[in-house]
């Protein structure tokens, strides 16, 4: 009994032994992780979250509830359902205020002011869900500077029927990006099954360039002697600064699409998050 018990728990600890070797061979050790092995809600050690109507003029409502950790997974939930929005004002022009019920709920967990990291390995595996209107994404935004000025860099981001991998920094014209944008078709990965896999987002950053990948298959490659900020605006190069990371689960807006014909609610689901550094 006591071997068997023994191999089961060997047989369970190869995938991060093999993540981790594979990682100690580049030279990098783990520096932080979030496994998500205890039930309930997600370790505020690790995580904070974003609250109501925010950005994209996206359809939901963040808040901590659409988020639990459940199995060894943390679930950001979507949810079709009636919330009303405290801020708002009859008459209001603002996409924000203007609305007196957000229509969805979901969450955005953010390890803003508590880690962040500059250069070193990043390794998330999710499972998603390929759907109309839903917007999942891994992201990392920096410490210093207003957007996009501090740099943005998404590591997975999925809507219209595309897995994006991306990057931005501050144009000429204030308030406006400049993007190194890069797309992939999720029906051009040939498995009919993609969203009810998991799946390992990488990002290999550097202070030469970021590369975005998932299951071993690189996506984007930003040369970073590209990512300048114009006008003498600070930081000069938001990519040689440290960011932190937030992990989120969009309905609508901007870029997400019709979500009226997706079933809800609708999971997000994240096995770990990884972070190596040399």
């Amino acid at each position: 009994m006591k071997r068997s018990i023994l191999m089961a728990l060997v047989t369970a600890a190869l995938p991060l032994l093999a993540q981790v070797s594979d990682s100690a061979r580049d030279g990098y050790r783990l520096v932080w992780a979030d496994e998500f092995n205890a039930g309930g809600k997600p370790d505020p050690a690790n995580w904070s979250y974003e609250h109501g109507f925010v950005r994209n003029r996206e359809l939901q409502w963040y808040r901590p509830e659409n988020a639990f950790c459940t199995n060894g997974l943390l679930v950001i939930e979507g949810r079709r359902e009636r919330t009303p929005n405290p801020g708002y004002r009859q008459g209001d022009a603002s996409w924000y205020r203007s609305r007196e019920f957000a229509d969805y709920t979901s969450a955005c967990l953010i390890t803003k002011g508590l880690h962040s990291w500059q250069y070193g390995r990043f390794e998330v595996k999710a499972r998603i869900k390929a759907r109309d209107g839903l917007w999942p994404a891994i992201w990392f935004l920096g410490v210093k500077g207003s957007w996009p000025c501090c740099g943005e860099t998404d590591l997975m981001e999925f809507y219209g029927g595309n897995i994006l991998a991306n990057a931005c920094w501050g144009s000429k014209e204030r308030g406006k990006a400049k993007w190194d944008n890069a797309k992939k078709p999720v029906a051009s990965f040939g498995d009919p099954a993609w969203d009810e896999k998991f799946h390992v987002w990488r990002m290999d950053w550097d202070e030469k360039s970021i590369v975005l990948s998932v299951d071993g298959l690189t996506l984007n490659t930003v040369d970073l002697t590209q990512t300048i900020n114009p006008d003498g605006r600070e930081p000069r190069n938001p990519f040689h600064q440290p960011h932190y990371l937030l992990l989120n689960l969009a309905i609508g807006g901007d870029s997400g699409g019709n979500p009226s014909d997706t079933p809800f609610p609708s999971r997000y689901e994240i096995d770990f998050v990884r972070v190596y550094q040399k």
